[in-house]
Protein backbone atom coordinates (compact mmCIF):
# COMPACT_ATOMS: atom_id res chain seq x y z
CA UNK A 1 0.00 0.00 0.00
CA UNK A 2 1.10 3.58 -0.87
CA UNK A 3 2.27 6.04 1.75
CA UNK A 4 -1.14 8.09 0.64
CA UNK A 5 -3.29 5.35 0.39
CA UNK A 6 -2.10 4.45 4.20
CA UNK A 7 -3.10 7.84 5.18
CA UNK A 8 -5.96 8.17 3.11
CA UNK A 9 -7.75 5.12 4.90
CA UNK A 10 -5.75 5.99 8.67
CA UNK A 11 -8.31 9.62 8.11
CA UNK A 12 -11.25 7.61 7.65
CA UNK A 13 -10.82 5.44 10.65
CA UNK A 14 -10.01 8.47 12.26
CA UNK A 15 -13.61 10.36 10.85
CA UNK A 16 -15.01 7.51 12.16
CA UNK A 17 -13.73 7.36 15.08
CA UNK A 18 -14.28 10.72 16.03
CA UNK A 19 -17.78 11.08 15.16
CA UNK A 20 -18.96 8.00 16.88
CA UNK A 21 -17.00 9.22 19.76
CA UNK A 22 -18.47 12.87 19.44
CA UNK A 23 -22.09 11.75 18.27
CA UNK A 24 -23.00 8.82 19.53
CA UNK A 25 -22.24 9.29 23.48
CA UNK A 26 -25.68 8.17 24.89
CA UNK A 27 -27.25 11.11 27.05
CA UNK A 28 -25.96 10.53 31.36
CA UNK A 29 -22.36 9.47 30.41
CA UNK A 30 -20.22 11.71 33.15
CA UNK A 31 -18.66 14.56 30.76
CA UNK A 32 -15.27 16.52 32.36
CA UNK A 33 -15.69 19.56 34.46
CA UNK A 34 -16.80 22.72 32.50
CA UNK A 35 -18.11 20.49 29.26
CA UNK A 36 -21.22 20.55 28.83
CA UNK A 37 -23.20 17.39 28.34
CA UNK A 38 -24.66 16.24 24.82
CA UNK A 39 -27.70 16.87 23.86
CA UNK A 40 -30.19 13.92 22.26
CA UNK A 41 -33.45 14.50 20.71
CA UNK A 42 -35.63 11.86 19.10
CA UNK A 43 -38.26 13.18 16.42
CA UNK A 44 -41.47 11.89 15.21
CA UNK A 45 -41.61 8.50 12.80
CA UNK A 46 -41.44 9.53 9.07
CA UNK A 47 -43.82 6.76 7.62
CA UNK A 48 -42.57 6.50 3.51
CA UNK A 49 -44.28 3.53 0.83
CA UNK A 50 -42.04 1.26 -0.63
CA UNK A 51 -40.50 2.87 -3.73
CA UNK A 52 -40.89 6.48 -2.79
CA UNK A 53 -38.42 9.21 -1.72
CA UNK A 54 -37.75 10.55 1.22
CA UNK A 55 -35.93 13.33 3.01
CA UNK A 56 -34.04 13.03 6.24
CA UNK A 57 -33.87 17.03 7.96
CA UNK A 58 -31.69 18.26 10.60
CA UNK A 59 -32.06 22.10 11.57
CA UNK A 60 -28.50 23.93 11.85
CA UNK A 61 -27.16 27.01 13.51
CA UNK A 62 -24.59 29.43 12.86
CA UNK A 63 -22.56 27.45 15.71
CA UNK A 64 -22.25 24.60 13.93
CA UNK A 65 -18.71 23.14 13.15
CA UNK A 66 -19.40 19.52 11.69
CA UNK A 67 -22.32 17.53 10.95
CA UNK A 68 -23.11 14.43 9.64
CA UNK A 69 -26.04 11.86 8.71
CA UNK A 70 -25.99 7.92 9.67
CA UNK A 71 -28.07 4.99 9.21
CA UNK A 72 -27.59 3.17 12.69
CA UNK A 73 -23.29 2.75 12.32
CA UNK A 74 -22.89 3.75 8.99
CA UNK A 75 -22.01 7.42 7.67
CA UNK A 76 -24.18 8.47 4.89
CA UNK A 77 -22.49 12.25 4.75
CA UNK A 78 -20.43 13.95 7.14
CA UNK A 79 -20.49 17.35 5.63
CA UNK A 80 -20.94 17.68 2.20
CA UNK A 81 -18.91 14.16 1.97
CA UNK A 82 -20.85 11.52 0.81
CA UNK A 83 -19.29 8.09 2.47
CA UNK A 84 -21.90 5.90 1.31
CA UNK A 85 -21.39 3.63 -1.86
CA UNK A 86 -25.93 4.04 -2.45
CA UNK A 87 -26.66 5.75 -5.71
CA UNK A 88 -30.28 6.49 -4.52
CA UNK A 89 -28.26 8.57 -1.21
CA UNK A 90 -28.01 12.04 -2.23
CA UNK A 91 -27.25 15.84 -0.46
CA UNK A 92 -30.43 17.91 -0.85
CA UNK A 93 -29.29 20.79 1.40
CA UNK A 94 -26.01 22.07 3.60
CA UNK A 95 -26.32 25.88 4.99
CA UNK A 96 -26.54 27.76 8.09
CA UNK A 97 -30.59 26.72 8.52
CA UNK A 98 -30.53 22.81 7.43
CA UNK A 99 -28.60 19.75 6.82
CA UNK A 100 -30.87 17.47 4.35
CA UNK A 101 -30.47 14.39 2.54
CA UNK A 102 -32.71 12.57 0.21
CA UNK A 103 -32.69 8.32 -0.17
CA UNK A 104 -34.95 7.83 -3.62
CA UNK A 105 -36.84 4.43 -4.03
CA UNK A 106 -36.67 3.55 -0.77
CA UNK A 107 -36.17 -0.32 0.25
CA UNK A 108 -37.73 -2.25 3.37
CA UNK A 109 -33.90 -2.45 4.66
CA UNK A 110 -34.04 0.74 4.62
CA UNK A 111 -35.92 0.88 7.53
CA UNK A 112 -34.60 1.38 11.31
CA UNK A 113 -32.91 4.65 12.64
CA UNK A 114 -31.07 7.39 11.51
CA UNK A 115 -29.13 9.98 13.22
CA UNK A 116 -28.11 13.65 12.40
CA UNK A 117 -25.03 14.29 14.24
CA UNK A 118 -23.82 17.74 14.91
CA UNK A 119 -21.33 19.23 16.77
CA UNK A 120 -20.83 22.83 17.92
CA UNK A 121 -18.53 25.40 19.74
CA UNK A 122 -19.95 24.57 23.11
CA UNK A 123 -21.33 20.44 22.59
CA UNK A 124 -22.32 17.72 20.67
CA UNK A 125 -25.69 16.71 20.20
CA UNK A 126 -27.93 14.39 18.26
CA UNK A 127 -31.48 14.18 16.25
CA UNK A 128 -32.56 10.78 15.96
CA UNK A 129 -35.54 9.63 13.57
CA UNK A 130 -36.76 6.09 13.08
CA UNK A 131 -37.74 5.61 9.28
CA UNK A 132 -41.10 3.24 9.04
CA UNK A 133 -41.13 1.42 5.67
CA UNK A 134 -44.72 0.11 4.55
CA UNK A 135 -44.91 -2.19 1.64
CA UNK A 136 -48.54 -1.99 -0.34
CA UNK A 137 -50.79 -5.31 0.13
CA UNK A 138 -50.29 -7.69 -2.65
CA UNK A 139 -52.12 -10.52 -3.53
CA UNK A 140 -49.67 -13.63 -4.06
CA UNK A 141 -52.39 -16.30 -4.33
CA UNK A 142 -56.22 -16.76 -5.05
CA UNK A 143 -58.21 -19.19 -6.48
CA UNK A 144 -59.15 -19.70 -10.30
CA UNK A 145 -62.62 -19.67 -11.90
CA UNK A 146 -64.36 -22.37 -10.95
CA UNK A 147 -67.59 -24.56 -12.30
CA UNK A 148 -69.07 -26.52 -9.53
CA UNK A 149 -72.56 -28.24 -9.23
CA UNK A 150 -75.31 -27.00 -7.11
CA UNK A 151 -74.83 -28.41 -3.72
CA UNK A 152 -71.15 -28.60 -3.71
CA UNK A 153 -69.00 -27.64 -0.89
CA UNK A 154 -66.94 -24.46 -2.16
CA UNK A 155 -63.59 -22.78 -0.64
CA UNK A 156 -61.69 -19.92 -1.91
CA UNK A 157 -58.75 -18.75 -1.08
CA UNK A 158 -56.72 -15.22 -0.93
CA UNK A 159 -53.70 -14.61 0.82
CA UNK A 160 -51.78 -11.54 0.71
CA UNK A 161 -48.03 -10.25 1.68
CA UNK A 162 -47.59 -6.38 2.66
CA UNK A 163 -46.10 -4.33 5.32
CA UNK A 164 -48.32 -3.82 7.86
CA UNK A 165 -49.85 -7.12 7.42
CA UNK A 166 -52.71 -6.62 5.39
CA UNK A 167 -56.25 -7.61 6.05
CA UNK A 168 -58.00 -9.76 3.78
CA UNK A 169 -61.95 -9.13 2.56
CA UNK A 170 -64.71 -11.65 0.16
CA UNK A 171 -67.50 -9.32 -0.72
CA UNK A 172 -70.42 -11.54 -2.80
CA UNK A 173 -70.87 -8.92 -6.08
CA UNK A 174 -74.67 -9.64 -5.99
CA UNK A 175 -77.57 -6.83 -5.59
CA UNK A 176 -79.15 -8.64 -3.18
CA UNK A 177 -75.36 -9.18 -0.79
CA UNK A 178 -75.42 -6.96 2.28
CA UNK A 179 -71.36 -6.38 3.35
CA UNK A 180 -68.26 -8.67 3.49
CA UNK A 181 -69.25 -12.19 3.52
CA UNK A 182 -65.63 -12.86 4.71
CA UNK A 183 -62.87 -11.29 6.91
CA UNK A 184 -60.98 -14.16 7.00
CA UNK A 185 -58.16 -15.52 3.82
CA UNK A 186 -60.23 -18.84 3.25
CA UNK A 187 -64.28 -18.41 1.99
CA UNK A 188 -66.27 -21.65 2.97
CA UNK A 189 -70.00 -21.95 0.77
CA UNK A 190 -71.28 -24.65 2.08
CA UNK A 191 -73.99 -26.55 -0.04
CA UNK A 192 -73.35 -23.68 -2.72
CA UNK A 193 -77.11 -22.97 -4.27
CA UNK A 194 -77.76 -20.94 -7.93
CA UNK A 195 -78.47 -17.83 -5.94
CA UNK A 196 -74.50 -17.42 -4.90
CA UNK A 197 -72.90 -18.03 -7.86
CA UNK A 198 -71.48 -14.73 -9.56
CA UNK A 199 -68.57 -12.85 -8.78
CA UNK A 200 -67.00 -12.66 -5.33
CA UNK A 201 -64.20 -9.75 -4.62
CA UNK A 202 -61.06 -10.25 -2.70
CA UNK A 203 -59.64 -6.89 -1.17
CA UNK A 204 -56.55 -6.78 0.69
CA UNK A 205 -55.82 -3.82 2.19
CA UNK A 206 -53.33 -1.75 4.88
CA UNK A 207 -52.41 1.59 5.60
CA UNK A 208 -50.22 2.01 2.28
CA UNK A 209 -53.20 0.76 -0.50
CA UNK A 210 -55.02 -2.01 -1.10
CA UNK A 211 -55.53 -4.92 -3.85
CA UNK A 212 -58.49 -6.28 -5.34
CA UNK A 213 -59.08 -9.37 -7.26
CA UNK A 214 -61.70 -11.16 -8.41
CA UNK A 215 -62.61 -14.80 -8.90
CA UNK A 216 -66.30 -16.27 -10.44
CA UNK A 217 -68.36 -18.83 -9.80
CA UNK A 218 -70.26 -20.95 -11.87
CA UNK A 219 -73.36 -22.87 -10.50
CA UNK A 220 -74.57 -25.63 -12.49
CA UNK A 221 -78.30 -26.94 -11.85
CA UNK A 222 -80.66 -28.67 -14.09
CA UNK A 223 -83.33 -26.74 -16.11
CA UNK A 224 -86.10 -25.40 -14.58
CA UNK A 225 -89.44 -24.39 -17.06
CA UNK A 226 -91.50 -21.62 -16.65
CA UNK A 227 -94.99 -21.68 -16.45
CA UNK A 228 -96.55 -21.87 -20.07
CA UNK A 229 -100.04 -20.38 -21.60
CA UNK A 230 -102.33 -22.26 -24.00
CA UNK A 231 -102.97 -19.99 -26.97
CA UNK A 232 -106.21 -19.71 -29.01
CA UNK A 233 -105.93 -18.76 -32.77
CA UNK A 234 -108.19 -18.34 -35.25
CA UNK A 235 -107.76 -20.51 -38.69
CA UNK A 236 -105.31 -19.39 -41.14
CA UNK A 237 -103.82 -17.19 -38.31
CA UNK A 238 -100.16 -17.04 -36.94
CA UNK A 239 -99.57 -18.19 -33.70
CA UNK A 240 -96.68 -18.74 -31.52
CA UNK A 241 -96.21 -21.29 -28.43
CA UNK A 242 -93.49 -19.49 -25.84
CA UNK A 243 -91.01 -21.62 -23.53
CA UNK A 244 -88.62 -20.45 -21.16
CA UNK A 245 -86.55 -22.44 -19.15
CA UNK A 246 -83.67 -21.74 -16.41
CA UNK A 247 -80.84 -23.96 -16.49
CA UNK A 248 -76.80 -23.83 -16.13
CA UNK A 249 -75.69 -24.76 -18.29
CA UNK A 250 -77.84 -23.41 -21.13
CA UNK A 251 -80.73 -25.99 -21.67
CA UNK A 252 -81.18 -27.42 -25.21
CA UNK A 253 -84.37 -26.97 -26.37
CA UNK A 254 -86.86 -29.59 -28.19
CA UNK A 255 -90.29 -29.82 -29.31
CA UNK A 256 -93.26 -32.31 -29.30
CA UNK A 257 -96.63 -33.25 -30.81
CA UNK A 258 -97.73 -36.45 -29.23
CA UNK A 259 -94.63 -38.55 -29.31
CA UNK A 260 -93.28 -36.90 -32.64
CA UNK A 261 -90.34 -34.42 -32.84
CA UNK A 262 -91.47 -31.54 -34.65
CA UNK A 263 -88.38 -30.05 -36.89
CA UNK A 264 -87.43 -26.61 -38.26
CA UNK A 265 -88.96 -25.12 -41.37
CA UNK A 266 -91.31 -28.31 -41.93
CA UNK A 267 -95.32 -28.56 -42.44
CA UNK A 268 -94.66 -24.06 -42.15
CA UNK A 269 -93.49 -24.42 -38.63
CA UNK A 270 -90.53 -22.54 -37.26
CA UNK A 271 -88.62 -23.28 -34.47
CA UNK A 272 -86.03 -20.53 -32.99
CA UNK A 273 -83.99 -20.41 -29.83
CA UNK A 274 -82.69 -17.29 -28.03
CA UNK A 275 -81.28 -17.67 -24.91
CA UNK A 276 -83.16 -18.85 -22.42
CA UNK A 277 -85.95 -19.05 -24.61
CA UNK A 278 -87.43 -20.96 -27.38
CA UNK A 279 -90.79 -20.04 -30.08
CA UNK A 280 -92.66 -22.54 -31.88
CA UNK A 281 -94.21 -20.74 -34.57
CA UNK A 282 -97.04 -21.45 -36.94
CA UNK A 283 -97.13 -19.66 -40.01
CA UNK A 284 -100.89 -20.32 -41.23
CA UNK A 285 -102.64 -22.35 -38.99
CA UNK A 286 -104.52 -24.96 -39.96
CA UNK A 287 -106.80 -27.75 -38.86
CA UNK A 288 -104.67 -30.37 -38.09
CA UNK A 289 -102.23 -27.81 -36.03
CA UNK A 290 -104.85 -27.66 -33.21
CA UNK A 291 -103.09 -29.96 -30.52
CA UNK A 292 -100.96 -30.26 -27.34
CA UNK A 293 -97.67 -29.84 -27.59
CA UNK A 294 -94.48 -30.46 -25.57
CA UNK A 295 -91.88 -28.31 -24.84
CA UNK A 296 -88.46 -30.12 -23.69
CA UNK A 297 -85.33 -28.19 -22.17
CA UNK A 298 -82.09 -30.71 -21.23
CA UNK A 299 -78.72 -29.97 -19.99
CA UNK A 300 -75.79 -32.16 -18.71
CA UNK A 301 -77.74 -32.46 -15.38
CA UNK A 302 -81.02 -33.04 -16.48
CA UNK A 303 -84.22 -32.33 -17.98
CA UNK A 304 -87.53 -30.59 -17.68
CA UNK A 305 -91.12 -30.33 -19.34
CA UNK A 306 -93.96 -28.38 -20.10
CA UNK A 307 -97.60 -28.98 -22.40
CA UNK A 308 -99.11 -26.12 -24.17
CA UNK A 309 -102.27 -26.41 -26.14
CA UNK A 310 -102.83 -24.44 -29.11
CA UNK A 311 -107.22 -24.43 -29.65
CA UNK A 312 -109.18 -23.16 -32.09
CA UNK A 313 -111.31 -19.64 -31.68
CA UNK A 314 -113.60 -18.03 -33.89
CA UNK A 315 -112.62 -15.39 -36.20
CA UNK A 316 -114.60 -12.09 -35.07
CA UNK A 317 -116.93 -10.35 -37.91
CA UNK A 318 -118.62 -7.61 -38.40
CA UNK A 319 -121.63 -8.60 -37.03
CA UNK A 320 -120.12 -9.17 -33.56
CA UNK A 321 -118.68 -5.18 -34.18
CA UNK A 322 -120.27 -2.65 -32.03
CA UNK A 323 -122.48 -0.29 -33.21
CA UNK A 324 -123.82 3.00 -32.19
CA UNK A 325 -127.99 3.09 -32.77
CA UNK A 326 -128.45 4.52 -36.23
CA UNK A 327 -125.33 4.02 -37.48
CA UNK A 328 -126.68 1.30 -40.11
CA UNK A 329 -130.02 1.89 -42.52
CA UNK A 330 -131.07 -0.43 -44.94
CA UNK A 331 -132.68 0.39 -48.54
CA UNK A 332 -136.19 -0.92 -47.65
CA UNK A 333 -136.19 1.10 -44.28
CA UNK A 334 -135.71 4.08 -47.11
CA UNK A 335 -137.82 3.74 -49.33
CA UNK A 336 -141.07 3.31 -46.66
CA UNK A 337 -140.25 6.92 -45.13
CA UNK A 338 -140.27 8.37 -48.39
CA UNK A 339 -143.87 6.72 -49.31
CA UNK A 340 -145.29 7.77 -45.90
CA UNK A 341 -144.42 11.55 -46.62
CA UNK A 342 -146.10 11.40 -50.80
CA UNK A 343 -149.59 9.98 -48.67
CA UNK A 344 -149.50 12.80 -46.39
CA UNK A 345 -148.96 15.57 -48.83
CA UNK A 346 -152.08 14.02 -50.87
CA UNK A 347 -154.04 14.63 -48.04
CA UNK A 348 -153.57 18.01 -47.07
CA UNK A 349 -154.32 19.10 -50.82
CA UNK A 350 -157.44 17.26 -51.01
CA UNK A 351 -158.86 19.24 -47.41
CA UNK A 352 -157.80 22.26 -49.19
CA UNK A 353 -159.93 21.73 -51.76
CA UNK A 354 -163.02 20.88 -50.07
CA UNK A 355 -162.43 23.71 -48.09
CA UNK A 356 -163.10 25.94 -50.99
Amino acid sequence: MSVFGYFAVSWKCLVVMSLRLLFLVPAGVPVRSGESQSDNRVMDNITVRQGEPFFLRCAQDNGVTHTAWLNRSSILYAGEDKWSVDPRVSLVTLDKKEYTIKIDRVEVTDEGQYTCAVQTRSRPRTTSVHVIVQVPPKITTISENISVNEGANVTLVCIAAGKPEPTVTWRHISPIAQGPVSEEEYLEIPAITRQKEGIYECSASNEASVDVQKVKVTVNFPPAISEAKDIGVPLGQKAILRCEADAVPSAVFEWYRDDRRILNGLNGTDIENRGRLSFLTFRNVSQENYGNYTCVATNKLGSAYINIILYEISEPTSSTLLQGPGAVQDGNSGTLGIHTSSCLLIILCAQLLLGL
